[in-house]
């Protein structure tokens, strides 16, 4: 099984999260918003290749 290109963008109430989201998802690489009080556990379950 390949594993997929993932990136975590942290959201810290920011409005340009959602565009800093999209921005990278038109790179064709996977995004996920999660907010900046997640757990630890929550932001590594996708075993992401960076944090923004």
């Amino acid at each position: 099984m390949s594993q997929r290109e993932a990136i975590v963008v942290l959201d810290f109430g920011s409005q340009y999260s959602q565009l800093i989201a999209r921005r990278v998802r038109e790179l064709e690489v996977y995004c996920e918003l999660i907010p900046h009080d997640a757990t630890p556990e929550a932001m590594s379950r996708l075993n992401p290749l960076g944090y923004i």
